[in-house]
């Protein structure tokens, strides 16, 4: 690799608002963040990423998915505004 063209690239923790579980990985996000963004992981300190939405808070991998009523939608319609 060439010297001083790519990202630091180093361990960096990505922090769920929700839920506030922390996921330890390696990435390259850790070079443009505040410095002093950082969580205690084991003792150690890491910088942190805030995400909205994680496998740990996404209604998809919870379960908690809304489902759509299986009545159909003109006959709702029709029921709510009357049929013409």
């Amino acid at each position: 690799m060439k010297q001083g063209i790519h990202p630091a690239y180093g361990p960096t923790a990505f922090r769920d608002r929700s839920t506030g579980r922390v996921l330890l990985v390696r990435s390259t996000l850790a070079a443009g963040l505040d410095p002093g963004a950082t969580v205690e992981v084991d003792g150690q300190s890491y910088p942190v990423v805030d995400v909205d939405v994680s496998s740990d808070s996404h209604p998809f991998w919870t379960g908690r998915t809304r489902r759509l009523d299986t009545e159909g939608r003109v006959q709702a319609f029709e029921r709510r505004y009357g049929a013409r």
